[in-house]
């Protein structure tokens, strides 16, 4: 019985690497017959280094298309962001927060563009109930001021992201989309998207729909990586429209277990997004274009795309 289901699984894999090897987007692999066949595709060769795909994000945002943006509700009026007047408060706002993701402007009361930006984080902070947001004005008192320059915050204004107390992402001078994009991807958990965290939740995560014969889109990046923050926008959109796909993402410098999957995968650039049914690797797609994505998504699904 062995034997005849790994025989079934080359045929199913020479099959689709004979397809994709038409495709210049993804690259045709191998099956090897030792792992179990869920997990056929993980026994790759370690790639040697990470790099992001596409260009850097860009520095400001044109347009605004989140419904988010619409909103421009009076500073005084807003009632999720916490405004921070102490060292003290902030701390304790990180330490009770715990591992919910804390989102904190730095801003001046001078600065135009803080002023700008900011009635864009108070319609997030309605829409992200799962997300803390704190507002720390810089030039209030000297406590503050001290504040940035323990954060190492020197220009506003500047968004830092925290969780269990600890700084995972920051960056200034953005605009509303990068703002979006940035809490969908850092902390927004009510997107069907399954978060896995190591090579046994992925192992997992196939065995449990094997059976069901829905597609698998792995949605592979880093923490601190432009393009794969500006696609999570989309691939939530989709994970709530698509109900017959499974939707997961993995970041690659989370943890030990991450990077030795992505080595396994011979993924070297990022966002990678990995496409699998029935416990085989169909193909993959390298990028951040919204329209390629979902055309391969569709290609997969057995839908044509001309």
């Amino acid at each position: 019985m062995a034997a005849a289901a790994s025989s079934s699984f080359l045929k199913i894999g020479s099959t689709i690497s004979s397809h994709l090897s038409q495709s210049p987007q993804i690259k045709p692999f191998s099956l090897s017959l030792s792992p179990p066949p869920a997990l056929l595709f993980l026994n790759r060769r370690p790639a040697t280094a990470l790099k992001q795909s596409g260009h850097g994000r860009r520095r400001r945002a044109a347009t605004v298309t989140n419904s988010v943006a619409q909103e421009r509700p009076a500073v005084d009026m807003d009632e999720r962001v916490q405004k921070v007047h102490s060292i003290v408060e902030f701390d304790e706002a990180l330490k009770q927060a715990k591992s919910r993701l804390v989102v904190v402007e730095y801003a001046a009361s001078n600065s135009d563009q803080s002023k700008r930006i900011y009635p864009f984080m108070v319609g997030l902070s309605k829409a992200c109930s799962d997300v803390n947001f704190l507002l720390v004005m810089g030039d209030e008192s000297e406590e503050l001021k001290a504040l940035c320059a323990r954060e190492k915050v020197d220009r506003v204004p500047h968004f830092t992201f925290y969780k269990n107390m600890e700084k995972i992402h920051e960056e200034d001078a953005i605009g509303p989309d990068e703002l979006v994009g940035d809490v969908l991807y850092y902390g927004d958990n009510d997107a069907p998207i399954h978060q896995l965290h190591s090579r046994e939740d992925v192992e997992s995560l196939i065995r449990q729909h094997k059976a069901d014969g829905k597609l698998i889109v792995l949605d592979v990046g880093l923490k601190h990586c432009g393009p794969c923050v500006k696609v999570y926008p989309t691939v939530v959109k989709l994970s709530k429209q698509m109900d017959n796909v499974v939707f997961a993402r993995m970041n690659g410098d989370e943890n030990e277990s991450c990077m030795q999957f992505l080595k396994e995968m011979e993924v070297i650039q990022v966002p990678t997004f990995v496409f699998v049914r029935d416990g085989v690797l169909l193909g993959r797609y390298v990028g951040s274009g919204k329209g390629e994505l979902i055309g391969e998504i569709l290609r997969y699904q057995g839908v044509r795309v001309t």
